[in-house]
């Protein structure tokens, strides 16, 4: 059996780990948040004092942290576990990160021996509960064939996009591409219903029409259209607007170092931005919905 340790027990990680402990492998966990560890411990996870407890000795080590500099911190920081670890792991990072923190992450790895991946994750909280993310892999393809066993029990979909930070490039352009359709989505949505259409309807016709997308249909951001979606919640739970004002502002990163236009992706980061200014940063990135109603009606 192989030995995993998980650093990061989030909205996301907590469940991936869960998948991982369900597969029957021994896992070594941490986390800051004590109910996050107790949790993982009930289920048969070993919890540990530390980062580097997690890290040491395991044939795999998993992180899933916030951002760039909680990655920077773990790995290459004064203490960190490049500096530190024994034995030598796999390491797969499922963050989201700036491609460039990946891929210096990366390169202190291969110094020090070790094979790394970079493995951001889409498919959200629910396809972290049901193991059905979709991983997308920058890395070497013979370090992907080590791990892929290990991501395949907490996902459905297995991309290796390139070398080292080429997972990282292509989760900023989905995650973009996201928030834009995100945005177009609920305007719409709020514009049909400020001329007197039931969102349910209109969600139905669009459904079946040039306008359909993947918010639209699996993730529809307007109160009572479709149950278990955060909407349906007060749009509690989910991928936060601050997380993803976060990748937005690591796509407009990507956009400045490349050169790039993207006019669309710029709006979006602008109108998240200010949703999270207006109290939201908690709330599901489906909330931007209330961005567009009238005020003192809903959603």
């Amino acid at each position: 059996m192989k030995k995993i340790g998980f650093i990061g027990l989030g909205h996301m990680g907590g469940p991936m780990a869960l998948n991982l402990v369900k597969a029957g492998y021994a896992l070594k966990v941490f986390d800051l948040t004590p109910s996050a560890l107790k949790k993982l411990s009930a289920a048969g996870a070993s919890t540990t004092a530390s980062a580097i407890d997690a890290a040491n000795d395991v044939d795999v080590l998993i992180t899933m942290l916030p951002s760039s500099p909680h990655v920077n911190q773990l790995y290459l920081g004064e203490c960190g576990l490049l500096k530190t670890i024994s034995g030598q792991p796999l390491i797969i990072d499922c963050s989201t990160i700036a491609p460039d923190t990946a891929r210096d992450v990366s390169t202190a790895a291969s110094k020090r021996g070790l094979e790394m991946l970079d493995a951001p994750v889409s498919g959200g909280v629910a396809g972290a509960e049901a193991g059905t993310l979709t991983f997308i892999v920058g890395g070497e393809a013979k370090a992907l064939d080590r791990g892929r066993a290990i991501l395949e029990c907490m996902g459905k979909n297995i991309f290796h996009a390139g070398d080292h930070g080429a997972g990282q490039v292509a989760k900023i352009c989905n995650n973009m591409l996201l928030a834009i359709q995100m945005i177009g989505t609920a305007e719409a949505l709020q514009l049909g219903v400020n001329n007197g259409l039931d969102p349910s309807v209109l969600s139905n016709i669009m459904n079946k029409s040039s306008g359909n997308n993947w918010p639209l249909e699996l993730y529809n951001p307007y109160p009572g259209v479709m149950d278990n979606v955060p909407a349906s919640r007060d749009y509690e739970g989910g991928f936060l607007v601050d997380l993803m004002s976060k990748d937005l502002g690591l796509a407009m990163e990507a956009t400045l170092s490349s050169k790039s236009t993207t006019p669309m992706g710029a709006l979006a980061k602008s109108l998240y931005t200010l949703h999270s200014s207006q109290g939201h940063g908690d709330l599901d990135f489906s909330s931007i919905q209330k961005l567009f109603s009238k005020k003192g009606s809903k959603p």
